[in-house]
Protein backbone atom coordinates (compact mmCIF):
# COMPACT_ATOMS: atom_id res chain seq x y z
CA UNK A 1 0.00 0.00 0.00
CA UNK A 2 1.08 3.45 -1.23
CA UNK A 3 1.70 6.04 1.23
CA UNK A 4 -0.56 9.74 0.31
CA UNK A 5 1.23 13.24 2.23
CA UNK A 6 -1.55 15.67 3.15
CA UNK A 7 0.71 18.33 4.24
CA UNK A 8 -1.17 18.76 7.57
CA UNK A 9 0.80 20.90 9.77
CA UNK A 10 -0.80 22.65 12.91
CA UNK A 11 0.34 26.07 14.50
CA UNK A 12 -1.01 27.07 17.94
CA UNK A 13 -4.00 28.86 16.35
CA UNK A 14 -5.57 25.49 14.37
CA UNK A 15 -5.15 23.58 17.17
CA UNK A 16 -7.13 25.78 19.47
CA UNK A 17 -9.96 25.27 16.70
CA UNK A 18 -9.39 21.81 16.25
CA UNK A 19 -9.89 21.78 20.22
CA UNK A 20 -12.40 24.25 20.49
CA UNK A 21 -16.28 22.69 21.48
CA UNK A 22 -19.95 24.21 20.45
CA UNK A 23 -19.48 25.94 23.56
CA UNK A 24 -15.84 27.60 23.39
CA UNK A 25 -16.75 28.86 20.03
CA UNK A 26 -19.76 30.41 21.00
CA UNK A 27 -23.74 30.10 19.76
CA UNK A 28 -23.03 30.23 16.16
CA UNK A 29 -20.89 26.70 16.02
CA UNK A 30 -21.71 24.20 13.86
CA UNK A 31 -23.01 26.88 11.28
CA UNK A 32 -21.78 26.74 8.19
CA UNK A 33 -20.91 30.75 8.21
CA UNK A 34 -18.42 30.14 11.00
CA UNK A 35 -17.01 27.00 9.29
CA UNK A 36 -16.44 28.92 6.03
CA UNK A 37 -14.39 31.72 8.34
CA UNK A 38 -11.96 28.95 9.04
CA UNK A 39 -8.96 28.48 6.88
CA UNK A 40 -10.40 25.85 4.00
CA UNK A 41 -7.36 23.97 4.31
CA UNK A 42 -7.67 23.52 7.74
CA UNK A 43 -11.16 22.10 7.70
CA UNK A 44 -9.74 20.14 4.43
CA UNK A 45 -6.95 18.38 6.33
CA UNK A 46 -9.17 17.40 9.36
CA UNK A 47 -11.50 16.28 7.22
CA UNK A 48 -9.32 13.79 5.60
CA UNK A 49 -7.33 12.95 8.53
CA UNK A 50 -10.72 11.89 9.65
CA UNK A 51 -11.56 9.50 5.99
CA UNK A 52 -14.73 12.34 4.75
CA UNK A 53 -13.06 13.14 1.27
CA UNK A 54 -15.84 14.66 -0.02
CA UNK A 55 -16.13 17.32 2.54
CA UNK A 56 -11.98 17.57 2.19
CA UNK A 57 -12.66 17.91 -1.34
CA UNK A 58 -15.55 21.40 -0.62
CA UNK A 59 -13.23 22.67 1.92
CA UNK A 60 -10.45 22.49 -0.63
CA UNK A 61 -11.90 24.13 -3.14
CA UNK A 62 -13.42 26.85 -0.85
CA UNK A 63 -10.11 27.36 0.28
CA UNK A 64 -9.36 28.21 -3.54
CA UNK A 65 -12.08 30.45 -3.89
CA UNK A 66 -10.55 32.50 -1.08
CA UNK A 67 -6.46 32.11 -1.66
CA UNK A 68 -6.95 31.26 -5.24
CA UNK A 69 -5.06 28.22 -6.80
CA UNK A 70 -1.40 27.93 -4.59
CA UNK A 71 0.01 24.83 -4.88
CA UNK A 72 -0.73 23.86 -1.32
CA UNK A 73 -4.25 24.02 -2.09
CA UNK A 74 -3.43 22.18 -6.06
CA UNK A 75 -1.95 19.57 -3.91
CA UNK A 76 -4.74 19.47 -1.88
CA UNK A 77 -7.12 18.84 -4.14
CA UNK A 78 -5.60 16.34 -6.08
CA UNK A 79 -5.01 14.40 -2.62
CA UNK A 80 -8.83 14.57 -2.04
CA UNK A 81 -9.55 13.55 -5.34
CA UNK A 82 -6.77 10.43 -5.12
CA UNK A 83 -8.54 9.17 -2.03
CA UNK A 84 -11.67 9.58 -3.80
CA UNK A 85 -10.55 7.21 -6.21
CA UNK A 86 -10.74 10.32 -8.75
CA UNK A 87 -7.26 9.31 -10.60
CA UNK A 88 -7.17 11.10 -13.99
CA UNK A 89 -8.23 14.71 -11.71
CA UNK A 90 -5.93 13.97 -8.81
CA UNK A 91 -2.98 13.61 -11.57
CA UNK A 92 -4.41 16.84 -13.37
CA UNK A 93 -4.53 18.85 -10.14
CA UNK A 94 -0.81 17.72 -8.69
CA UNK A 95 0.85 18.41 -12.20
CA UNK A 96 -0.61 21.90 -11.95
CA UNK A 97 0.43 21.97 -8.20
CA UNK A 98 3.84 21.26 -9.42
CA UNK A 99 3.77 23.58 -12.35
CA UNK A 100 3.44 26.24 -9.50
CA UNK A 101 6.42 24.81 -7.38
CA UNK A 102 8.20 21.63 -8.91
CA UNK A 103 9.96 20.93 -5.21
CA UNK A 104 6.77 20.40 -3.13
CA UNK A 105 7.30 16.79 -1.90
CA UNK A 106 3.12 16.22 -1.16
CA UNK A 107 2.50 16.85 -4.98
CA UNK A 108 5.58 14.74 -5.65
CA UNK A 109 4.81 11.99 -3.50
CA UNK A 110 0.85 11.99 -4.17
CA UNK A 111 1.40 12.29 -7.73
CA UNK A 112 3.77 9.25 -7.78
CA UNK A 113 0.80 7.15 -6.13
CA UNK A 114 -1.52 8.47 -8.71
CA UNK A 115 0.67 7.27 -11.20
CA UNK A 116 1.18 3.50 -9.39
CA UNK A 117 -2.21 2.96 -8.77
CA UNK A 118 -2.44 3.57 -12.92
CA UNK A 119 0.82 0.82 -13.30
CA UNK A 120 2.66 3.67 -14.27
CA UNK A 121 5.47 2.46 -12.27
CA UNK A 122 7.90 4.23 -14.26
CA UNK A 123 7.06 7.62 -13.96
CA UNK A 124 5.92 6.95 -10.25
CA UNK A 125 9.40 5.96 -9.64
CA UNK A 126 10.86 9.42 -11.23
CA UNK A 127 8.19 11.44 -8.80
CA UNK A 128 9.19 9.38 -5.19
CA UNK A 129 12.84 10.13 -6.33
CA UNK A 130 11.87 13.48 -6.41
CA UNK A 131 9.75 13.90 -3.44
CA UNK A 132 12.86 11.86 -1.33
CA UNK A 133 15.37 14.21 -2.65
CA UNK A 134 13.36 17.11 -1.68
CA UNK A 135 12.55 15.91 1.26
CA UNK A 136 16.39 14.62 2.21
CA UNK A 137 15.39 11.29 2.65
CA UNK A 138 13.37 11.81 6.35
CA UNK A 139 10.19 10.79 5.43
CA UNK A 140 9.77 6.57 5.88
CA UNK A 141 6.68 6.63 3.58
CA UNK A 142 8.43 8.61 1.01
CA UNK A 143 11.35 6.08 1.07
CA UNK A 144 8.98 3.28 0.77
CA UNK A 145 7.48 4.68 -2.05
CA UNK A 146 10.31 4.49 -3.59
CA UNK A 147 11.39 1.08 -2.78
CA UNK A 148 8.01 -0.57 -4.11
CA UNK A 149 8.29 1.77 -7.58
CA UNK A 150 11.73 0.97 -7.94
CA UNK A 151 11.13 -3.00 -7.88
CA UNK A 152 7.66 -2.69 -9.70
CA UNK A 153 9.35 -1.05 -12.73
CA UNK A 154 12.18 -3.46 -12.84
CA UNK A 155 10.04 -5.93 -13.10
CA UNK A 156 10.00 -7.31 -17.26
CA UNK A 157 6.30 -8.60 -17.37
CA UNK A 158 7.43 -12.01 -17.37
CA UNK A 159 7.11 -14.11 -14.52
CA UNK A 160 10.10 -16.61 -14.05
CA UNK A 161 8.84 -19.78 -15.70
CA UNK A 162 8.00 -17.61 -18.72
CA UNK A 163 11.30 -15.38 -18.65
CA UNK A 164 13.34 -19.11 -18.70
CA UNK A 165 11.37 -20.14 -21.66
CA UNK A 166 12.44 -17.04 -24.37
CA UNK A 167 15.27 -17.88 -26.52
CA UNK A 168 16.35 -15.22 -29.02
CA UNK A 169 16.84 -17.22 -32.65
CA UNK A 170 18.98 -15.42 -35.50
CA UNK A 171 17.59 -15.29 -38.40
CA UNK A 172 19.40 -13.84 -41.23
CA UNK A 173 21.33 -10.30 -41.57
CA UNK A 174 20.11 -8.37 -37.94
CA UNK A 175 16.87 -9.72 -37.97
CA UNK A 176 15.98 -12.07 -34.35
CA UNK A 177 13.30 -14.37 -33.74
CA UNK A 178 11.65 -14.60 -30.12
CA UNK A 179 11.04 -18.19 -29.99
CA UNK A 180 9.58 -19.54 -26.40
CA UNK A 181 10.80 -23.23 -25.83
CA UNK A 182 8.48 -26.15 -24.34
CA UNK A 183 8.02 -27.19 -20.54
Amino acid sequence: MLAACTGAGQNSHESLIASAGPDQLGPQAGRVDVIEAVDGLIVGHRAMAAGEYEIALRAYHRAAGSQGATVDVLSAIGSANLRLGRLQQAEQDLRRALELDETFVPAHNNLGVVLAEQGKWGEASLHFRNAFAFDSGRSAEIRDNLRLAIENSQQTGYGEEEALQLLLMRRGSGRYLLLSTPL
